[in-house]
């Protein structure tokens, strides 16, 4: 079982600027590696003290110079906000400096502010999403990108450096899908699905069990396992361990819907995030507390042997799949932090080791 860090890169510090916040926050990605993870990724955020890693790559970049191991994952590059092209060549120069240690994922963006912020409308996302991302993966494989689509019209063009044929991108290649309607998108192209752990893990099982339907359907072999994604924090003292969890998950809840506009009620109103409504709306229903101590609940937080637990259950649940945790979030203290990332490495990511996954075919 492959285990990952997630760098979120959230200023919620109160004795640090973004610059002293953002160093730390690189630091964990060097120190992953020596803990023992096998991945590091950095999603794409912008505008906001939520998450401030405008480019994803260009952080791998300076990871892979730091690093000799570990996969360098984005996770994701929204794919609306960027020109599909330009996606091609970055990734591939990544891919080269840092010898096929890249893992691509794509992701489509939810956040209202950040369409605005770049001028685009949110509607188009769904239909932006699905044309860039197959030109990307075509032009990983390929080392040319062309389209003919109303969002990315392109000619034909050679991408230099092109791709390295030793660093094959079958089973590299990832897409987040987190609403009913990008499973299936993400399935169909092919990817590796990646999904944020936000409720009990048995409500996850049935859109993983779908992405599983229709991948073996479009491509007739088993899809790669699922990768997870939670905030975490690990302490050898259960009581620390829930009192200090539970009162940064709250917090960093509350990030998640100030940034994301979770109280709103524009979802029913912007095409293809309809379905994010229900969850707004359950999130009124229940009061923001109750809210944010149930999204607490779903973590993987506690003591080593508490989260082992907690990973086991999943496995049963959900079959195979890879995590990756974040460990830095809502202003925890960096010393905490570190601590966290190490004790986890230290005894959790062994366990999960042995517990083991069946790697599965992908398509060519």
């Amino acid at each position: 079982m492959d285990v990952g860090v997630l760098l979120v890169f959230q200023n919620w510090h109160e004795n640090l600027s973004d610059g002293e916040m953002f160093l730390q926050e690189a630091e964990l990605g060097v120190l992953a590696e020596q803990y023992g993870f096998d991945s590091v990724w950095s999603t794409e955020h912008h505008f906001d003290d939520y998450s401030m890693c405008p480019d994803p790559t260009q952080l791998l970049s300076y990871l892979a110079a730091r690093t000799s191991r570990v996969k360098l994952g984005t996770g994701a590059i929204i794919v609306p906000w960027n020109d599909p092209m330009r996606v091609v060549e970055k990734v591939t120069m990544l891919d080269h400096l840092s010898g096929g240690r890249v893992i691509c994922g794509l992701g489509r963006g939810l956040a209202k502010m950040e369409y605005e912020g770049f001028g685009i409308d949110m509607g188009e996302a769904r239909g932006r999403f699905d044309e860039a991302a197959a030109v990307i993966i075509d032009g990983l494989r390929n080392g040319y990108v062309e389209n003919d689509g109303p969002f990315y019209p392109q000619p034909r063009i050679q991408v230099r450096p092109g791709p390295n044929p030793d660093y094959s991108w079958d089973d590299r290649l990832y897409g987040v899908a987190m609403s009913p309607d990008s499973v299936p998108v993400i399935a169909k192209l092919g990817l590796r699905m990646m999904t944020f752990i936000q409720y009990p893990i048995e409500m996850h099982a049935e859109p993983i069990n779908k992405y599983r339907e229709v991948f073996r359907e479009a491509h007739g072999v088993e899809p790669g396992p699922v990768h997870t994604q939670d905030f975490v924090y690990c302490h050898e003292d259960p009581e620390e361990a829930e009192r200090v969890a539970r009162e940064y998950l709250g917090r960093y809840f509350l990030s998640v819907i100030k940034h994301y506009d979770f109280a709103g009620s524009h979802w029913r109103e912007t095409k293809g995030y309809e379905a994010y409504q229900v969850g707004a709306d359950m999130i009124r229903e229940a009061g923001m507390e109750a809210a944010g101590a149930g999204y607490a609940d779903t973590q993987a937080w506690g003591t080593p042997e508490q989260i082992i637990e907690k990973y086991r259950h999943r496995i049963d649940v959900i079959g195979d799949f890879s995590p990756s945790i974040a460990p830095s979030f809502a202003g925890l203290p960096f010393d905490k932090v570190r601590a966290s990332l190490k004790l986890f490495g230290e005894k959790v990511v062994p366990e999960l080791h042995r517990m083991g996954v069946t790697t599965a075919a992908v398509p060519a």
